[in-house]
């Protein structure tokens, strides 16, 4: 037996704990940034086609976290579902209550956090979220948060994008710029049936996914880059951290991205970018 005076003492650095709250707060600002619905509104078939995977019935109560600008949430409503949509951006919210009212669609909207969420336990039938609850800093808890008002037997259908699609891959070019916070994990790891196996998988008598494609469409890969730069929060923030000549490599990175994703040969840009799609039924 070793001697305790002699026992070997672990001396390697503990790794601080990671400040959630603080990273919600610059996630919450970097969202309200710019104006998502420019790029949001362009990603409407994915609501429509979530709905029909999760084979969503008229009168059951569909809850849309991160639900940004509201296209699942309007989607839902188009097939008479009774519709809330949450998110933490007020301004996001109230474009959503715009397009909700052009279209004669009820839908009720509340301001709230995908890490606690405002609703009692199995609230609802069906509870969803489109390139939105993957962003949560604190992917363990959002998680609980979807099984906790989700009733027992319901569904949670998620749209995630993957870590190699463009999407993902567009992540992974401005962390190289901008780092994220230590110890985060990746938002495009929701998009791996690996991870959505360790978030749910307990709580989960059924899950299924299949692998989309959205196709973003601009008039170039310049026009692609300019409307990213000025409205999606996150390339608009890391620009923005940035000094000129780092601005300047960066554009370069991200035009070279969406070159090398583009699949249109007469000047437009026509990027397919993989995605998750999952149901998730509910024990």
């Amino acid at each position: 037996m070793i001697p305790e005076t002699s026992a070997v003492r672990d001396t390697s650095p503990v790794a601080p704990p990671i400040d959630f709250g603080a990273i919600k707060a610059k996630q919450q600002a970097t969202w309200s940034s710019g104006d998502y619905s420019v790029i949001g509104t362009t990603l409407q078939v994915v609501g429509e086609t979530l709905c029909e995977a999760l084979d969503l019935r008229a009168g059951e109560r569909v809850l849309d976290v991160a639900c940004g600008n509201g296209n699942a949430s309007l989607a839902a409503a188009r097939r008479f579902a009774l519709v809330t949509g949450v998110d933490y951006v007020p301004a996001l919210l109230a474009r959503a209550g715009a397009r909700a009212t052009v279209e004669g669609l009820p839908l009720e909207l509340r301001e709230g956090d995908a890490e606690a969420l405002p609703f009692q336990d199995g609230a609802f039938d069906v509870v969803l979220s489109t390139f939105g609850v993957m962003f949560a800093p604190d992917q363990d808890r959002a998680a609980r948060e979807l099984l906790r008002v989700c009733r027992h037997g319901g569904r949670i259908g998620l749209a995630n994008w993957t870590p190699d699609g463009f999407v993902g891959q567009l992540f992974k070019v401005m962390s190289g710029h901008v780092p994220p916070p230590a110890g985060l994990r990746g938002p495009p790891l929701w998009g791996t049936e690996a991870r959505l196996g360790e978030l749910f998988g307990a709580e989960a008598r059924e899950l299924r996914v299949q692998q989309r494609e959205f196709n973003f469409r601009y008039r170039s890969t310049a026009h692609w880059l300019e409307v990213f730069r000025a409205w999606y929060g996150p390339t608009l923030r890391a620009f923005a951290a940035l000094d000129a000549g780092k601005q300047a490599a960066l554009a370069a990175d991200l035009t070279a991205l969406a070159d090398r994703f583009n699949v249109a040969r007469d000047g437009t840009m026509v990027a397919p970018s993989a995605y998750l799609e999952a149901v998730i039924v509910r024990t």
